[in-house]
């Protein structure tokens, strides 16, 4: 501890450092003083760790639930995890320094440029989740790696370098539910998963062998890209013995281990051969048609598109994809398919040519920044969980987006369908989300947001959700993926909803995997999202505004009360501690409390766990329109208001803790 306490003592006065120990003391009678400093240290052997620059000895790192350090994550005053994402961290993870902070249960490092092989993750046994995707991490992971974490729930090793066989360790934990570990070179055979695992991800790897029938009611997408994997769901398997060696010894020689390959049957091998035999009459074509181009240079001129090189009869394939009249010809598979009527404004080899900043590698898809020739900036987002949706019906859905149109929403410009991977095009909104200004790096620059900010944003949002419910009456859920980062503010800090309506071309598994409807606690207790489901999540964007905390309910596979901001705001209420729960960063409040506690009201009223006890969406709406600062005796009556709220609550909360355990 004296060598951070130095930092803050530029000069020998004893007076100073006597209040300065008197002030730490204070802040470390309920933290303790142990897990200040090893949070320091470990800040210390990270290579740029500029974006922690508030973690600071002076100040404490928790007050009660609230995080006062930037990635910690508080529980009733202890460090209960490290959410440390895409903020360009790297170096090696010093487990040594984490092991000595026994209330640690998760550890978030994904999107950052860790490296170096896998920490030795056992010593954390009470580890619940470990976020270590999206790195530089390399190597074999020790077969007995995981050994004795019983209570490990989530592991993502996703998009690093790590090789060798999946340790079969993990085969052994009772409580694993979500396994991600796509995109690395791991070799040899799955283990064999006996537990209840929900989700796992084997893709692009190189492993072989047969898929164990535990895992074969997984999507097929959750082991492609591993050549020589077979058996449900993918191929089924046939056995190979290799020939021996001329010189080995029959008797003496062991067996020779079998080999697994997947089935072709004559079917495949037809299709193959028609594949090739299609592949050079394409190029036949081709050669031809350029060496007529020769003799007839206006030949390929006469058309913009490539319907010159489809056969003559090419007009009768024209297919009608919505009932809007929209014509999609073959051509234009392979092209950008606009929504606004501006055709030309830009194709998908401008995109192609552009500069690219990757903006972030999202659980759906990662999304592109793309300066294209005109100086015009887009956003490419690229997903591939929507493979299963056919091409018409995608055409169909993509259409119906291109319809909506209202100010509070960010449009979809162009799209571009391909059965493995889809592109939507949007415009680049230059102030980023609401994420990023919500729980992002404070400065005089960029300070955290007002108020009026606040309260301006959560109505545009109010809008575009009814916009929404008002234009897809037939969707269940019409945003489906409403979160504080699929918001995005304009100069002005209007609101633009992102990423709205896309339940219905998301694959079922991702999309129960992923999208914040799929953590509502309807869904968790009865497998069911309903119109309310919006309204929930509505509630829990309401209550991250007014505390600036990260709803860490969406951090876990499902619904979780523990983890739920409610619940947290149930707590501080029911201590009568109201005061605690608003963003301390928060300017511009000082004649607003009783706006305050109003939004407060209603986002508890949308966060019942009973969807009937919640309100429809418009009267959520029409709430937040009409809210105006309250006198004392009205706010004195609104807070007993949310008292009674939170009362409703506390007795289905045991009931649900015992269902989540």
């Amino acid at each position: 501890m004296g060598t951070h306490i130095a930092r803050l003592v530029r000069t020998p006065n004893p007076s100073l450092l006597l209040v300065l120990l008197s002030l730490l003391q204070l802040a470390f009678v309920s933290l303790g003083d142990t897990d200040i400093e090893n949070l320091l240290t470990f800040k210390d052997s990270l290579s740029n760790p500029s974006s922690l620059r508030n973690w600071n000895a002076s100040i404490s790192p928790c007050n009660g639930d609230i995080a006062n350090w930037i990635g910690v994550l508080c529980l009733k005053n202890k460090i209960w995890g490290l959410q440390l994402e895409s903020m360009g961290l790297g170096g090696l993870v010093n487990i040594e320094i984490l092991d000595a902070m026994p209330t640690l249960r998760i550890i978030s490092l994904m999107n950052n440029n860790f490296e170096g092989k896998i920490p030795e993750i056992k010593k954390l046994g009470e580890l619940k989740a470990l976020y270590l995707s999206n790195n530089r991490f390399t190597g074999d992971i020790p077969d007995n790696a995981f050994e004795g974490m019983r209570s490990l729930k989530n592991l993502f090793l996703a998009n690093n370098a790590f090789t060798g066989k999946i340790p079969s360790s993990l085969a052994t934990l009772p409580r694993l539910l979500v396994l991600k570990m796509e995109g690395n070179q791991f070799v040899g055979r799955i283990p064999d998963f006996k537990q209840n695992v929900k989700v796992v991800n084997f893709a692009n790897n190189e492993l072989e062998g047969p898929i164990p029938a535990s895992l074969s009611n997984m999507s097929a997408s959750m082991f492609s890209g591993n050549k020589n994997l077979c058996g449900p769901p993918l191929e089924k398997c046939s056995l190979i013995s290799p020939p021996p060696s001329p010189s080995a010894v029959p008797s003496a020689s062991p067996q020779p281990p079998l080999i697994y390959k997947k089935t072709i049957s004559a079917l495949q091998i037809a299709l193959i051969v028609i594949s090739i035999l299609l592949l050079l009459a394409i190029i036949a074509t081709v050669i031809f048609v350029l060496s007529k181009r020769k003799q007839n240079p206006g030949l390929l001129n006469a058309t913009d598109d490539d319907s010159s090189m489809l056969p003559p009869n090419s007009n009768d394939q024209e297919k009608k994809i919505s009932d809007s009249g929209g014509m999609m010809k073959r051509s234009d598979y392979g092209k950008l398919i606009f929504l606004k009527g501006e055709i030309d404004r830009f194709d998908l080899h401008d995109l192609l040519r552009a500069s690219a900043e990757v903006l972030g590698s999202g659980n759906l898809g990662a999304s592109y920044k793309a300066v294209i020739m005109n100086g015009e900036a887009l956003v490419v987002k690229r997903y591939k969980q929507m493979n299963n949706v056919g091409r018409e019906e995608f055409h169909e859905h993509m259409r119906r987006l291109g319809r909506l149109d209202h100010e509070n929403l960010l449009p979809v410009e162009a799209y571009y369908y391909r059965k493995e991977e889809k592109l939507l095009v949007c415009n680049f909104m230059e102030d980023g989300s609401l994420a990023s200004h919500l729980h992002g790096n404070h400065s005089v620059d960029k300070p955290s947001l007002d108020w009026r900010s606040r309260l301006k944003i959560i109505k545009g949002v109010g809008r575009g959700l009814t916009y929404l419910y008002n234009e897809l009456p037939s969707l269940v859920v019409p945003h489906g993926h409403l979160k504080s980062s699929n918001v995005l503010l304009n100069d002005n800090f209007e609101p633009l909803l992102c990423d709205y309506a896309l339940r219905p071309v998301i694959n079922q598994e991702q999309a129960h995997m992923y999208m914040t409807a799929y953590r509502s606690p309807e869904h968790a207790i009865n497998g069911r999202i309903s119109r309310k489901t919006d309204v929930w999540c509505l509630g829990i964007l309401i209550l991250e505004i007014l505390t600036g905390k990260i709803p860490e309910n969406y951090l876990t596979s499902s619904y979780d009360s523990n983890t739920n901001l409610a619940t947290w705001v149930n707590e501080i209420v029911k201590d009568k501690r109201t005061s605690e729960i608003f963003d301390v960063e928060m300017r511009g409040t000082k004649n607003s409390k009783g706006e305050m506690i109003c939004l407060l009201k209603i986002g508890l009223s949308c966060c019942e766990d009973d969807p009937d006890a919640r309100p429809e969406l418009k009267e959520v709406v029409q709430e937040i329109e009409e809210m105006k600062d309250r006198d004392e005796h009205e706010l004195s009556s609104t807070i007993g208001e949310v008292n009674a709220i939170m009362s409703s609550r506390n007795a289905r909360d045991g009931a649900f803790s015992s269902f989540n355990r």
